[in-house]
This record gives C-alpha cells, sequence and structure tokens, in this order.
C-alpha cells in the first residue's frame, strides 16, 4: 500500500536523542547537565530562577539515586526480584526516575531503582481497532453507514507516551473525523467505485495528525454497512436535466413536462424526430409501496450443517496449500444450544466433520449460526467479525484470518 500511496513507513523512533546505559540508571535526556542556559520569556529574573532551580534539582536527583542505589546493592539477594524487570523484543520500558523520563529501555533486563522509578511498557507491534459505523451525507445528498478498520503501529514509545494520554481512542476519534471530512466531498459513485483510493488518502491524511504521536497508521480500509438514503436527484448536477421540449424553452422545466405529456406526439413531430409517436407517450408506472413478491423474500439462508456440507465440496490440495491449519468451530445454534465442528487444512485435500477434531487444533473458533451463514456467504470478512466482537479467536489470529481462502474458493464455486 505505501507504493501505491507513496507514503514511505518511518523508521523505529530516534533514540538516541537520548543519553542511553545497558541497565538505564544513569540514563537521562541530553541536556541533563546543562543548567537551562537558554532565553526566557520572562528575562533574566526568570533566567536566575530557572538557573538555581536546576542546580538544585541535579544536586537533589544525585543524591537521591545514589542512596536508593546504595541500598539496592546492600540488600541485592532480596531487592533483585523487585528491581530486575524482563523486556521482550516487542516491547520497550518507559522510565520516569524521579519526574524525568529517561531512554527507552529494552530488550533484555532493564534495572529500575524501587520507590524512584515509575514505569510503563509500550507495546511495538502492529495492532487494529474499528471506527464504529457512522452515518455521513455525500456530495450527492445521499446518506450511508459508513465504517472503517485501521491498523497502526509505534515507532516512537516516548512520544507515544508524553504526546497523548488514551492511544487508541485519540487515533480512532482522529480518523472518524477524517473520514467523515473526505466522504462528505464524494459522491455515492465515487465512494463505491473509488474505495481503496479514499483509503490510501485517509491513511496519508491520519498520519500527518498522528506520527507526531509516535503513532504511524499501517493500513485502512473502508467499510461501508448500508445505504440509508439513495441520492437526491436535485442534486445530481445539470447532466441529469431533461432536455427542453422544442417549442418551450422558455418555459419552466416542470411545465415542459406537463406539457410533453398531454400534447407528446404534436411536439415530437414539431421536433422533426424520426421515432415512432407512440413511444412518446408511453407511461410506465411502478408501486413503490407494496412490497416485492419475487421468490426472492421466500429464499432462507442455510443452516450451520448445510454450510459446512458445502465447505466439503470445496476442500482441495490447493487450498490446503495456501491455508496450512486446522480449525475447532464452536458454533452458537438459534435453538440455544451449542455445536462444534472441525475443519482441517493441514495435510492431503482437508477434510471437515462434525465433533472435536483429532489433535490439538491450531485456531479456536467461537460465533454464532448467523455470524456464520454472513461469513460464508460473502456478507461478512474475517476481519471485520474479529473487530467487532462477532468472531471470537483463541490461537493464532494470522492463521484465523486465513480463512478469508476458503470463503473465496466458496464464492468461486457459486
Amino acid at each position: 500500500m505505501f507504493s501505491r500511496s507513496g507514503y514511505q513507513a518511518l523508521p523505529l523512533g530516534d533514540f538516541d536523542r537520548f543519553q542511553q546505559s545497558s541497565i538505564g540508571f544513569y540514563g537521562a535526556q541530553k541536556g541533563f547537565f546543562c543548567f537551562r542556559d537558554k532565553q526566557d520569556s520572562l528575562g533574566p529574573a526568570g533566567n536566575a530562577t530557572d538557573t538555581s532551580q536546576g542546580w538544585l534539582s541535579w544536586i537533589c536527583h544525585g543524591i537521591i539515586t545514589s542512596l536508593v542505589f546504595l541500598l539496592m546493592v546492600v540488600t541485592f539477594p532480596i531487592s533483585g526480584w523487585f528491581a530486575l524487570k524482563v523486556v521482550p523484543t516487542y516491547e520497550r520500558m518507559i522510565i520516569f526516575r524521579l519526574g524525568r523520563i529517561q531512554a527507552p529501555q529494552g530488550p533484555g533486563v532493564v534495572l529500575l531503582l524501587p520507590f524512584i522509578d515509575h514505569w510503563q511498557r509500550v507495546d511495538l507491534r502492529t495492532r487494529a481497532f474499528n471506527v464504529p459505523p457512522c452515518k455521513v451525507t455525500s456530495k450527492d445528498g445521499a446518506i450511508i453507514s459508513m465504517g472503517a478498520d485501521v491498523q497502526f503501529r509505534v515507532w516512537d514509545p516516548v512520544l507515544s507516551v508524553m504526546m497523548v494520554k488514551d492511544l487508541i481512542a485519540a487515533t480512532r476519534m482522529t480518523a472518524q473525523n477524517a473520514m467523515t471530512k473526505t466522504l462528505m466531498k464524494k459522491s455515492l459513485r465515487e465512494i463505491q467505485v473509488e474505495k481503496l483510493r479514499i483509503g490510501e488518502q485517509l491513511l496519508l491524511e491520519i498520519n500527518d495528525m498522528t506520527k507526531s504521536w509516535g503513532l504511524e497508521v499501517d493500513r485502512v480500509e473502508l467499510s461501508m454497512e448500508a445505504v440509508l438514503q439513495p441520492p437526491r436527484e436535485s442534486l445530481a448536477g445539470p447532466a441529469a436535466a431533461a432536455p427542453p421540449v422544442p417549442g418551450l424553452e422558455g418555459l419552466d422545466g416542470t411545465i415542459q413536462q406537463l406539457a410533453a405529456h398531454f400534447f407528446g406526439s404534436t411536439l415530437a413531430l414539431a421536433g422533426g424526430g424520426t421515432g415512432a409517436p407512440e413511444a412518446a407517450d408511453s407511461v410506465e408506472t411502478v408501486n413503490e409501496v407494496e412490497p416485492p413478491t419475487a421468490p426472492l423474500l421466500a429464499q432462507r439462508k442455510p443452516s450451520a450443517d448445510e454450510l459446512l456440507s458445502a465447505v466439503e465440496s470445496v476442500l482441495s490440495e490447493t487450498l490446503v496449500s495456501q491455508v496450512g491449519a486446522s480449525y475447532q468451530v464452536n458454533i452458537a445454534l438459534s435453538s440455544g444450544t451449542r455445536s462444534t465442528y472441525f475443519i482441517d487444512l493441514s495435510s492431503g485435500s482437508g477434510r471437515i466433520g462434525c465433533g472435536m477434531p483429532d489433535g490439538v487444533p491450531d485456531v479456536t473458533l467461537e460465533v454464532s449460526e448467523r455470524d456464520l451463514q454472513d461469513l460464508f456467504l460473502g456478507d461478512l470478512r474475517p476481519l471485520s467479525a474479529y473487530m467487532s466482537g462477532r468472531l471470537q479467536v483463541t490461537g493464532d489470529l494470522h492463521l484465523a484470518l486465513k480463512l478469508e481462502e476458503l470463503i473465496k474458493a466458496m464464492k468461486q464455486r457459486r
């Protein structure tokens, strides 16, 4: 996506602006030994006060840190259990020592000084959240319910802690505002046709606002829930207006239409048209009040047993090579009971059945019968179902999302 949109991914945060140490003992910001010799807006009196406070703060900081470190060394066999923390590779630890932020620590073993260190872990892995569907009025007057799925990662743990309190809530609000402003400038047709390009445009706009928080958005995927109101004809523009009736160009458009209705054959001949006059008088009536009686309303969605039987017909070695995982599916039926099935796409041509799988499944899925119908009929995507809580996953989320390949195979078979 970055290559198509022109956006360049940000590198991991520039931690060199801090003075780092291997165990995080004397690590502090650059300028720690500089006593605020910059100009202050309060004038000379303010500078003198800042200088004296800098000296005093440095002396107190050094004395307290030394005493705590000495106390920890004396009681090390006991204090080691509380002072040593293990930070995994995908995390960084942000430490506030006597209120001053230190360099990001990790991965590995990090030493914390008791009583004076307050710390916070920051996850650097890619995470995701969904923007709940909201009503948006498009440029042509259509009202649609539009949501989005957003993936992001933290590229600077210090900024993510210092600049914003609730990172996900702030990013969700920023994404929702950017999505609303962008869609209000588009017509319904443009939204439906150019959904990918609009998502790339939103990615750039959101990153411009969130990169100062130490956060980078990797992907924005729009999802249209429903069209609540079709576009208004009055906003369709001059291209949708009916052509003027020959001989009545100076009259209002409504009057021209009435005249064409009652004197259609005469006006058609006066305009030199070659078509049959009867075609101008033909009026097609559409009943918009009575609901259609087409057999589509009588169609019902297949049950869970029927769906899983249809899955068995699309199993193949190609599908097994694409997925390579086994699933246990726990279905909450509409009758209130629960049913368990397994889908084994790890070997051979794959197999499906009722009950527990032979071995330990790679992924366990919890889903209702209705949501399972929406998934296999293509009305609901696995990622959207997971983000909205309709699909609960136990195990590897990446393998769970590979069910998309199975759904695509079922669509091709239909």
